[in-house]
């Protein structure tokens, strides 16, 4: 590849990842060696690590690449780079190698572990040169995030480069090197659940408490955020109504931290007004990214607080915070309290999140599957407070019993694993209660989802939030549980996702920059 088409590849990853340091543009663009290049940038010894090394048969898409024959003998390599100094993973590395195009000691020496290419074709004084097929970036993977210690969805820069000898591709490989990493600034990256929020617990307010939600964290959907100092404030990613949350978050906080601007990056998001929490998440994944980059920290609940989230229901925050099965318990009520009347969160500003009161770890063996039809979006805005003015307070027999299903049954269910009592709690709390009014207002569509759900043989079936999104728990297989939600939603359409519970808040990674490349003391 001629430098023009280089430069040009280079500037579409910008166009998609924002800006790359030198660095980046030095590790994607060379044709020497890997592993000396990072040797001189780390200041330190980088060593070879081989996870993966054996002989494979070439497939058809191997054999194209490679210029070889179908099911010829090809050794496939997998490797890591670190350097030694911190034990960081800076590269990733696959490589194809027909062994038909191998001398006897070149062949001994890359079937050994552990020793960089470079080396061996340096050693065996082989005439060669690197020629660079494409740049590309990528979503980590389980596989990358787990080596380079980022989070899934996190871009990856990759290039893919054959070495030839002799007019033929001698080695193909493909390297993959984190976007945040060998950045020329500081970034934060942010990794906020998604929650379902079962249901509020009272919402008539007689004995002087009111609210009171309960609720599950989820291992996905996800918001995925990364951040940056600038001059001026620049969201990019994700949708308009995202990035505009995002820009108002932002714009209150940059003058509170001593900042004009900051590069937010939408790597991924909750579907919004779905009853899944995006707006507490991407509300608070903003204001602790701009807080923990200016290097301070600040509790959960003051952050949501600050961004107008939880006055409500404090599920969203405590799923940031803590993750798990949670409870929460609810406000002060009445004349002078916190407060006096019936409000939803986002019009509940300046009131601090309820407190948690029941933090439980959600069982690995339960599965969650998320049912979104393609029908009207959940309330929200003025609807959402409409809806609590006029439909509350709710009946206080119905409160009284949503606390004995909680207390009695759910808590119970959950702390002994026994699904069968906890979902026969999680049905009967969705037809009590301001549960009730909120399935009511739906359209047909998700009370008939939540019967073919039920009907499929999940253990509970139950709204989110304000909806549409319906879920279902089990702990055996949900291929009949998806049937049976693609049947139900065949007219309309909607989307099926499988998950499962999430046992931790919030993850929120530093990287240093400049700083973050490991170096010797000198």
């Amino acid at each position: 590849m001629r430098v023009p088409e280089l430069l040009t590849l280079l500037d579409s990853l910008e166009r998609k990842v924002g800006p790359l340091s030198p660095i980046q543009r030095i590790l994607l663009g060379t044709d020497g060696s890997m592993t000396g290049l990072l040797e001189i940038v780390t200041r330190g010894p980088v060593d070879i690590t081989t996870r993966v090394q054996e002989i494979v048969s070439a497939d058809d898409a191997t054999a194209r690449l490679l210029e070889v024959e179908r099911g010829e003998d090809v050794n496939y390599r997998v490797v890591e780079l670190r350097s030694r100094l911190s034990g960081t993973a800076l590269i990733y590395a696959i490589s194809h190698t027909p062994l038909s195009r191998l001398d006897p000691a070149f062949r001994s020496d890359l079937m050994k572990a552990d020793i960089p290419i470079g080396k061996i074709l340096r050693s065996h004084h082989i005439e060669s040169r690197r020629e660079i097929l494409d740049l590309s970036v990528q979503p980590a993977d389980g596989e990358l995030s787990a080596v380079f210690g980022i989070c899934a969805g996190e871009p990856v820069l990759t290039r893919h480069y054959h070495i030839i000898r002799e007019k033929k591709p001698l080695i193909s490989i493909q390297e993959f090197l984190p976007a945040s990493r060998f950045t020329a600034d500081r970034r934060i990256v942010v990794e906020a659940p998604a929650r379902l929020h079962l249901s509020l617990i009272d919402l008539n307010g007689s004995i002087g408490r009111v609210d009171g939600g309960i609720g599950i964290t989820l291992a996905q959907p996800v918001t995925l955020l990364e951040a940056c100092w600038g001059d001026t404030l620049r969201v990019q990613g994700g949708d308009a109504s995202a990035r505009d949350r995002v820009h108002r978050v932002a714009t209150a906080m940059l003058p509170l931290l001593g900042r004009s601007g900051a590069t937010i990056t939408l790597h991924r998001t909750i579907p919004a007004h779905t009853g899944l929490g995006s707006g507490t998440s991407l509300s608070l994944a903003t204001a602790a990214a701009l807080y923990r980059l200016a290097g301070r920290t600040e509790e959960t609940r003051a952050l949501a607080v600050l961004v107008g989230r939880g006055g409500t229901s404090g599920i969203g925050t405590a799923a940031f915070e803590a993750g798990g099965f949670l409870i929460d318990g609810g406000h002060r009520f009445g004349e002078g309290k916190e407060k006096s009347t019936f409000l939803p969160s986002a019009a509940a500003e300046g009131i601090t999140p309820a407190p948690l009161i029941v933090r439980h770890p959600f069982p690995e063996d339960w599965k969650v599957l998320l049912a979104l039809p393609e029908t009207i979006p959940g309330a929200s805005g003025r609807e959402e407070r409409d809806i609590f003015q006029t439909a509350c307070p709710v009946p206080l027999s119905d409160v009284q019993e949503i606390c004995h299903e909680v207390l009695l049954r759910m808590l119970p269910g959950l702390a002994e694993h026994d699904l069968d009592s906890f979902g026969v709690a999680v049905n009967r709390i969705q037809e009590r209660g301001f549960k009730k009014l909120e399935i009511a207002r739906q359209a047909p569509l998700v009370p008939r989802i939540l019967s073919a759900l039920r009907d499929a043989g999940a253990a509970c079936a139950g709204m989110s939030s304000f909806g549409p999104t319906v879920f279902a728990i089990t702990d055996t297989d949900t291929d009949l549980l998806e049937s049976a939600a693609r049947e139900a939603m065949s007219v309309t359409g909607g989307k099926i996702m499988k998950t499962g519970g999430r046992n931790q808040g919030a993850t929120i990674r530093l990287e240093e920059g400049r700083d973050n490349i490991p170096s010797s003391p000198h």
